[in-house]
C-alpha cells in the first residue's frame, strides 16, 4: 500500500467562498492536471483517498489546513509537489507543504485563530473592554445544534486563550480555541454573544485560522 502523506495549504481571498464539498472536487482536479493519481478506495463505490482534518466554514480563512492523501506513484518528490498544485489551484488556496505525517489526526487538538469583530456605530474601545468582561465568565452557555438536534452547549472549556484589541470601526480578535472533542467554531464567539449579550454583538465578523496544535500546544504536523 502506498504511504499516507500530508499537505498543508492556505484558503484565504475569494477561496474562503469554496464549500468545503467544491474544495474536495477541486482538490481531486489539480491533483489530476498537476499529474499526479490519487489512490482510490476498493469496494462497490470507490472513492479517492483524500481526507481534510478539519472542514472549514464557508467566509473563514485559514494559513494551516490540513489534507491527508495517498497516491498511487510510489516515493513521488514532495519537495515539487506544492509548486506544481498551486500551479494549478484557482485563486487563493496555496500549497506550501508535503511531506510525511508524523501525528494522526485525532492528536489535533488547538487552534490559533485571528479575527474582527466589526462595529458600524458604536465605540470599538467600550465593545473591546465590554467582550473582556464578557468572556470572564466561567460558563457560557449557548443553544446550538448538535448530533441530537438543539442543545445546550457551554464554549468556555473550549476557549484556551482569547483577546481583544480596539482598531477603527472594528475588535481585533486573537483566540486559542478547541479543535476537536469539543469542536469550538470561531464564529459561536459572536454567536454567544448574540443570545447572551446582545449590545455586544458585531454587526460583522470573520475569523482566519492561523495554526495548529496538539494537546501540549506544540505546532501539530
Amino acid at each position: 500500500m502506498s504511504e499516507k502523506l500530508r499537505l498543508r495549504f492556505e484558503k484565504t481571498g475569494r477561496a474562503v467562498y469554496i464549500s468545503h464539498l467544491d474544495l474536495m472536487h477541486t482538490m481531486q482536479r489539480a491533483f489530476n492536471r498537476a499529474g499526479y493519481e490519487l489512490k482510490y478506495s476498493e469496494g462497490f463505490n470507490p472513492h479517492p483517498q483524500i481526507a481534510i482534518a478539519l472542514p472549514l466554514s464557508v467566509g473563514a480563512g485559514s494559513l494551516c489546513e490540513i489534507m491527508d492523501f495517498r497516491l498511487k506513484e510510489e516515493n513521488p518528490d514532495l519537495a515539487a509537489l506544492p509548486g506544481r498544485l498551486t500551479a494549478v489551484m484557482p485563486e487563493g488556496i496555496v500549497v506550501t507543504e508535503a511531506y510525511l505525517p508524523v501525528r494522526k489526526t485525532a492528536e489535533l487538538k488547538w487552534l490559533r485563530v485571528e479575527g474582527v469583530f466589526e462595529y458600524d456605530e458604536r465605540d470599538p474601545g467600550e465593545m473591546a473592554a465590554g467582550l473582556e468582561d464578557f468572556y470572564r465568565q466561567e460558563q457560557i452557555v449557548i443553544t446550538k445544534k448538535t448530533k441530537r438536534g438543539m442543545g445546550e452547549t457551554d464554549i468556555r472549556p473550549g476557549i484556551r486563550e482569547l483577546g481583544f484589541t480596539a482598531g477603527e470601526g472594528l475588535v481585533e480578535v486573537s483566540a486559542v480555541i478547541s479543535a476537536q472533542e469539543p469542536t469550538i467554531n470561531p464564529e459561536l464567539l459572536a454567536e454567544a454573544l448574540r443570545q447572551l449579550k446582545p449590545e455586544l454583538a458585531p454587526d460583522f465578523a470573520k475569523f482566519t485560522r492561523i495554526e495548529t496544535y496538539d494537546a501540549g500546544m506544540q505546532v501539530y504536523r
